[in-house]
């Protein structure tokens, strides 16, 4: 017999937290995440999407072990948004065990109807900046840092659970040429000219906080069509600087301004942080902070493509094109040989064209599940 647990406290919040981890730390395509973030996640007092969103975690038991695990969120700012009443979920892990699946999602459907609620879809988290889709094809790849991993049967449960797909994500795995191609200098000068528009670059982390405020409002400018997506408020956004400052790399942050130094667009990547987050098991501590403070230095052979953002206005003047060449560049500079998206909605055409000229593979896909309550 299964039994649900609803997470109450410290100890349950960092089994919930920690499950993927343990679940999968024996599969080499599987990145943890970290730990103390994801606890973070789901605390009122130090997640500001607390301010317009409710979550309860639910933890599965059978004969006294924990075989699952699944997260709630309803947030009242996309309901009202989009206009909708939907309940996500996100954060889900199960054995491959029906019994188990259905009464995980069955915790997170009774609290959606007690809320007068009329679908629920997932796996997707707070915002865009958070944790979306279930891995349904490219198993076989290791995964990356911003993303999560889970087993093939998943998506057999879902449908047995009466689960559809809403919408898909898919990642690329780009193969870094030996040399930038002529024609992107030649476009990324033209771009620059015609538009007198320049690149920047911070000098060091410090330098780069100070703009963060434009970074983010790039981001908001360049999400707010995305599925299911909220403006970040300011308290989120230096939340997630404080998560996110210390693992990047100055050169992978390219900023480009216009002739009044205002940021139209920018581009965030990182030189791979999955080993050094698989070796420390999405610790920090004993050793795991300085594994992953490090990372972004080691030179690794594949780099990580956080975040790409370009104002609306900008996005059909070939800014996206400058953004990569200097990537490019700086990879190139490094011996870095693979670079991987991160997931990418399956409609956006403007995103997907920026890769349609690299030699590269789309090797993984993940969906958003939807359901009538």
């Amino acid at each position: 017999m299964v039994k649900i647990k609803e997470v109450k406290n410290r100890r349950d919040l960092r089994i919930f937290a920690g499950f993927n981890e343990k679940m999968y730390r024996n599969v080499p395509q599987a990145i943890p995440d970290l730990i103390s973030d994801e606890m973070a996640n789901f605390m009122p007092k130090k997640n500001p999407a607390f301010v317009y969103a409710e979550s309860r975690q639910f933890l599965a038991y059978k004969d006294g072990k924990c075989v699952g695990r699944i997260g709630a969120i309803i947030s009242h700012k996309a309901n009202e948004k989009w206009n909708r009443k939907r309940i996500r979920f996100t954060r889900v892990d199960f054995i491959d065990d029906f019994e188990v699946s259905s009464a995980l999602f069955k915790a997170v459907e009774d609290w959606g109807r007690e809320r007068g609620l009329t679908e629920i879809h997932g796996p997707i988290g707070f915002c865009d900046l958070d944790q979306e889709g279930m891995l349904i094809e490219g198993f076989e790849y290791k995964g990356i840092f911003i993303t999560i991993h889970n087993a093939p049967y998943y998506k057999e449960h879902m449908k047995k659970l009466g689960y559809v797909k809403s919408v898909d994500w898919i990642e690329n795995r780009i193969h870094v040429p030996e040399s930038v191609p002529p024609v992107w200098e030649k476009i990324a000068k033209r771009v620059l000219e015609e538009n007198k528009l320049k690149m920047f670059w911070a000098k060091n982390r410090r330098e780069l906080k100070k703009y963060i405020p434009q970074i983010f409002d790039v981001i908001n400018d360049t999400a707010r069509h995305l599925y299911g997506e909220v403006d970040l408020s300011n308290a989120q956004i230096k939340k997630y600087v404080g998560q996110f400052l210390l693992l990047v790399n100055c050169k992978y942050a390219i900023m480009v301004m216009d002739s009044n130094n205002k940021m139209i667009g920018f581009g965030l990547a990182v030189p791979s942080l999955a080993d050094a987050s698989k070796k420390s098991r999405g610790r920090l501590f004993p050793f795991g902070w300085a594994r992953i403070l490090y990372a972004p230095y080691s030179k690794p052979d594949t780099l990580e493509l956080f975040l790409v953002g370009v104002k609306d206005a900008y996005k059909n003047k070939g800014v996206p094109a400058v953004l990569i060449t200097q990537e490019m560049r700086a990879a190139i500079a490094d011996g870095i040989k693979y670079a991987e998206t991160g997931p990418m909605l399956e409609n956006n055409i403007k995103v997907h064209s920026m890769w349609k000229r690299f030699d590269k593979i789309q090797h993984r896909r993940r969906r958003c599940w939807i359901k009538k309550l």
